[in-house]
């Protein structure tokens, strides 16, 4: 496989404020080497509303104009909107936010902007929880995982449902094209922002962003963490371009324990919760290798 370069740009500053080890941080980063400085990004509510730095500073060195929480995507349709009427139309429109601004707060104006066929880019930084108000579980907290609102011990136990997928419902829209990706894998990561931008119409990508202080990791494994998810297939790596899916297998194929064993949040699990959760992993890639197979181009 050839690996896509990752451009030298940058167009995040030094000197934000995020955390050590941050998976966000980094995925904003290579996102911005990928499309350039003739992008425009909104940002609701999340981490990435912190982190830019205290007005009049700003790290992020392209315009970004900041949002309320449910509005990423109708802000991007807004700016989007604006720029054609001007004629603009080689800008790209970035909507950047964390997943529950993405997949829970914000997803009806992203269904109703990719139901628009609006020619905006939507990369949800999934760290798996609200991080940036103190680590509330969101709908794409993964099954097993500790939150402050999930709490171990309590009445409430740890989280107990599936997490949501982003590309599926994105793919259920029939949009031209979705995929996940990791910062751990930063030309692949790249490439898909690369072949969003040239695509006209709604794309989604969500890309794994691991979070030390909500994960309860070391910040220097954060890369190694997320390399482990894919691995394990506990986030597997996949795009589906006009309803084809093209899935990329791991190298090697690692267990869901030896993912787990690396967060604190999942501490708390016994062996038959890891069982459990490690068939569910399994079901979940051999469905995604039939869709593979089922939308395969003759």
């Amino acid at each position: 496989m050839v690996k896509t370069p990752v451009p030298a740009e940058e167009n995040v500053a030094p000197g934000h404020m995020g955390c050590p080890g941050c998976g966000a941080c980094l995925a904003l980063r290579l996102a911005l080497k990928a499309l350039g400085k003739r992008t425009i990004m909104t940002v609701p509510a999340c981490c990435w509303a912190v982190m830019p730095g205290v007005f009049p500073y700003c790290s992020i060195q392209i315009p970004v104009l900041f949002t309320a929480f449910e509005t990423a995507a109708a802000s991007a349709s807004g700016v989007r909107a604006a720029l054609d009427a001007k004629g603009q139309k080689d800008i790209n429109v970035l909507a950047w936010a964390g997943d529950g601004g993405t997949l829970d707060i914000g997803i009806q104006a992203l269904s109703g902007a990719v139901e628009r066929r609006d020619n905006i880019i939507y990369i949800c930084y999934d760290n798996e929880a609200y991080m940036n108000t103190g680590i509330q579980r969101s709908s794409s907290t993964p099954i097993g995982a500790w939150t402050t609102t999930t709490p171990v011990g309590q009445t409430r136990a740890w989280k107990s449902e599936p997490k949501k997928s982003g590309v599926e419902i994105m793919a259920a829209h029939r949009i031209p094209y979705t995929a996940t990706a990791c910062v751990s894998y930063p030309e692949d990561f790249v490439k898909k922002v690369q072949k969003a931008a040239s695509i006209v119409g709604p794309k989604y990508l969500q890309v794994l962003s691991p979070c030390p202080a909500g994960w309860k990791s070391d910040p220097e494994r954060s890369i190694q963490i997320g390399r482990l998810a894919v691995e394990s297939t506990v986030w597997p790596m996949y795009e589906v371009e006009d309803g084809v899916y093209t899935v990329r297998k791991p190298a090697k194929k690692v267990s869901v324990k030896d993912y787990f064993r690396t967060q604190g949040r999942f501490r708390h699990l016994g062996e038959k919760d890891i069982e459990e959760i490690q068939k569910t992993v399994d079901a979940e890639w051999e469905l995604l290798l039939k869709k593979e197979t089922m939308t395969a181009r003759k």
